[in-house]
């Protein structure tokens, strides 16, 4: 392990850096402990596993993962720039498991550096929290497609979501972006099975919406995937009806 500088760079870009001050910016890669690189399928954390840290993601892809049944779904994807388990400084244990997907890096922050911070500054610890809560609107978009759309548009979704997040942090191009999901992650993330989810992609390719292969998502029409996925990007606060002006309102406390 080590404890490079630089980490925090992708933390809320799109969103709230703006707002952050550099005395902020410094403090947050101040506080990492530790930074690690891990393989794939590497459980971070586990469903309630004592938390006495919170993990940033620096590079690569983590799942959220509940085993139910002796079903593996995928509740929930983190990209670069978010903080995982952020969550997990004021729960201490989670009801899911915390899992890599493909090679990643991770920033760790103790909760007794957090506590400093929530003690001492008042507007970090706002934008800290206004982390968690994008994660809770992503959560709440989740639920309302699993429910409203069919596989393929669920599926489309995912990618037109992805896409976005990816874009913040400037990880995606205007034709797509790396991906290391498999086919099985896609399903289980969608709520199907593998062989169905595998008729879907071929579905979407012949419509010329989208490709997938090798680890790169490719696009040719954005705008075609995103009506056919019924998709608006608003519940994910970048540019937009629901973007945040600091200058109006985050105010210092």
């Amino acid at each position: 392990m080590s404890k490079p500088s630089g980490h925090m760079q992708l933390f809320l870009k799109g969103r709230l850096r703006h707002a952050m001050s550099d005395h902020e910016k410094t403090l947050l890669e101040n506080i990492i402990d530790d930074v690690e690189r891990l393989p794939d399928g590497t459980c971070i954390l586990e469903r309630g596993k004592l938390a006495n840290r919170s993990t940033l993601l620096v590079d690569g892809f983590i799942a959220r993962v509940i085993e139910d049944g002796g079903n593996r779904n995928i509740v929930g994807v983190q990209v670069p720039g978010d903080f995982v388990d952020l969550h997990a400084f004021a729960l201490k244990r989670l009801d899911h498991d915390v899992v890599t997907v493909g090679p990643s890096m991770v920033a760790y922050v103790t909760h007794a550096a957090l506590a400093e911070v929530v003690a001492t500054e008042p507007h970090l610890t706002r934008l800290l929290w206004f982390s968690t809560l994008l994660d809770a609107a992503i959560h709440r978009e989740w639920i309302l497609k699993l429910e409203q759309l069919r596989a393929g548009e669920r599926l489309a979704h995912m990618i037109c979501e992805l896409w976005h997040r990816l874009n913040f942090v400037d990880l995606a191009d205007s034709h797509g972006f790396n991906m290391p999901l498999l086919q099985t992650h896609l399903a289980n993330a969608c709520g199907t099975t593998a062989v169905h989810i595998n008729r879907v992609i071929k579905s979407l390719r012949s419509q010329g919406l989208l490709e997938l292969n090798r680890g790169r998502v490719t696009i040719p029409d954005r705008e075609a995937l995103e009506r056919y996925a019924h998709f608006t990007a608003d519940y994910l606060y970048g540019h937009g009806t629901l973007f945040l002006d600091p200058r109006t309102e985050v105010e210092t406390d």
